[in-house]
């Protein structure tokens, strides 16, 4: 009986006993829900991760498209520059082929122009120069000078009408008639003096004082 009536007092002292938590609305939907949340940031991020990159590729072909007009127009351009230095080149080559030609075509002239004067110098000129000089010493005449000093006579004289013609092309270029710079010669070689040109101040005085009359005098003013 008194061990009862402790127990009893036991149980009361101790209190009631522990409820179980239970819990309140539907927690699977939530737990699903936070799930989904977290996985659709992720995922965002990613997204934002990956539209960064296309951006920046976006704007770095737009600078590489823009370069590569760029490029164009200068390819376009240096192909013009080539396209005329190509025909520049071949009016070029053109010209030399016709130089060439020209060329060519005068060494052959002047070589049978050689072998042409030769044959005459060695054959008929030489005969016609014998009986030449044999007539005219025959005659109490002196030769003919040479061939040579005939030669050397033209050249000479080609060579003074040559200077004359730049002289006088010069002075038209200049403006001036030829000789105009050379001083005058006298007859006796020595150069003459150019007379001041107009009547000589005091002139008309002299003569009138040796003439014994006066030079009039200036009129006063009233």
């Amino acid at each position: 009986m008194a061990t009862g009536a402790s127990s009893s007092s036991a149980s009361a002292a101790a209190g009631p006993p522990a409820q179980p938590i239970l819990a309140t609305g539907d927690w699977t939907k939530n737990l699903v829900h936070l799930a989904k949340t977290a996985e659709l940031k992720k995922h965002a991020l990613t997204l934002q991760l990956h539209t960064a990159h296309i951006l920046s590729a976006h704007a770095s072909l737009d600078a590489k498209n823009k370069q590569m007009q760029d490029l164009k127009e200068q390819k376009n351009k240096l192909e013009s520059e080539r396209a005329r230095l190509l025909n520049c080149l071949r009016e070029v080559n053109e010209q030399r082929d016709q130089a060439d030609m020209q060329e060519a075509s005068l060494t052959k002239e002047c070589t049978d122009l050689r072998a042409k004067i030769q044959q005459i110098t060695d054959g008929e000129y030489t005969a016609a120069k014998h009986d030449v000089d044999r007539l005219r010493r025959e005659l109490g005449q002196p030769p003919l000078p040479s061939l040579q000093a005939t030669l050397e006579d033209k050249s000479a004289q080609y060579l003074k009408e040559l200077r004359v013609a730049t002289e006088r092309a010069t002075a038209v270029t200049s403006g001036k008639r030829p000789g105009d710079d050379a001083p005058l010669v006298g007859a006796d070689g020595q150069p003459v003096v150019k007379r001041p040109r107009g009547r000589p101040k005091g002139k008309k005085t002299d003569k009138s004082r040796k003439d014994g009359t006066a030079a009039p005098a200036p009129a006063q003013g009233s």
